[in-house]
């Protein structure tokens, strides 16, 4: 078990408590989200739809609007939701109600922002999903949960950053998908694949290439806790018997993935160092397995870089 003061720095996340939160979070990501692919161009993997960690909460980043540009922000600090365009404009709406009240909200606002769009109305991969318009069934948001979620989701991201500076290849930034509701890093070896016989338009773009992705995602129905993943696609045989660390970490056959429990995680002496060694012991395992190049991960940085002091916690 990790001091008192090192357990703190990382915020207790217990899914049972912030669910509804989380719920209803989800969908406002999803609706922000939803803007963000209806305005940008197409790009591989779905490179133009997930959102970005910034030092308040969860942004779209610039998205165009003709000749002009507007980002859309979930400020987490302040619980507004705050969108502005590149002429000077901004509109806020504060975090909270239900996500048929939110989503009209943004319609008029980006009305008066003179953006014309048409975005899709039903949420993406979750079960059930409700239409935006007609969702009131989704109306908790308690402030200091969604604040507890942005303390983690913010530390989780600076490590993640930190994971992927160690790679000379192709990969995604650190990105938010508010489909799957996850913070994920994908590095690709630039072997193209055959998606999935009958899959669905998100598995087939997003699956045509060979991955090794990284991951933490708050708790789902399917995983009812916090708890950080890696895996590698399409699975190869021998995966699940990779040798990771810290000893927490293990592969789960019902989820194909390796997971690290977020409170495991929490615990440790050192979290941050738990978290780089089960990314790091992931993605070695995973290349190996998968026969990548190992100096891919061979970057010396300059003496300057190299001694610039580090964030502990």
């Amino acid at each position: 078990m990790g001091d008192v003061q090192t357990l703190s720095a990382w915020p207790s996340l217990p899914y049972e408590e912030w669910r509804e939160t989380r719920d209803t979070l989800h969908m406002y990501t999803q609706v922000i989200g939803k803007l963000r692919l209806a305005l940008s161009p197409f790009e591989p993997e779905w490179a133009h739809v997930p959102l970005y960690v910034s030092a308040r909460g969860l942004t779209t980043s610039t998205v165009p609007v003709g000749l002009r540009t507007i980002d859309a922000e979930l400020d987490l600090i302040d619980h507004a939701l705050v969108v502005r365009s590149s002429d000077g404009d901004i509109e806020r709406r504060p975090l909270g109600g239900s996500v048929a009240d939110f989503y009209q909200d943004i319609m008029r606002a980006l009305q008066r922002l003179r953006v014309d769009v048409a975005v899709s109305v039903l949420p993406s991969e979750v079960a059930d999903p409700i239409p935006f318009p007609d969702d009131r069934t989704h109306h908790t948001y308690d402030q200091h949960q969604a604040r507890q979620f942005f303390r983690a989701l913010s530390m989780v991201d600076l490590v993640m950053k930190e994971h992927r500076a160690r790679f000379r290849g192709r990969t995604t930034p650190v990105q938010f998908f508010w489909g799957t509701f996850d913070l994920a890093l994908i590095r690709f070896s630039g072997k193209l694949v055959d998606p999935p016989a009958g899959a669905g338009v998100i598995a087939r773009v997003g699956g045509d290439a060979e991955e090794i992705c990284a991951g933490w995602w708050p708790g789902n129905e399917r995983v009812p806790y916090p708890a950080f993943f890696a895996y590698a696609y399409p699975v190869p045989d021998g995966i699940d018997r990779v040798s990771i660390q810290p000893g927490a970490a293990a592969w789960n056959p019902a989820a194909g993935e390796f997971l690290l429990p977020y409170e495991s995680a929490r615990s440790e002496a050192d979290p941050r160092q738990a978290i780089v060694d089960f990314f790091n012991s992931t993605y070695a395992g995973a290349a190996k397995v998968l026969g990548w190049d190992e100096a891919l991960t061979h970057v010396s940085a300059p003496a300057a870089a190299a001694t610039r002091p580090r964030a502990t916690g």
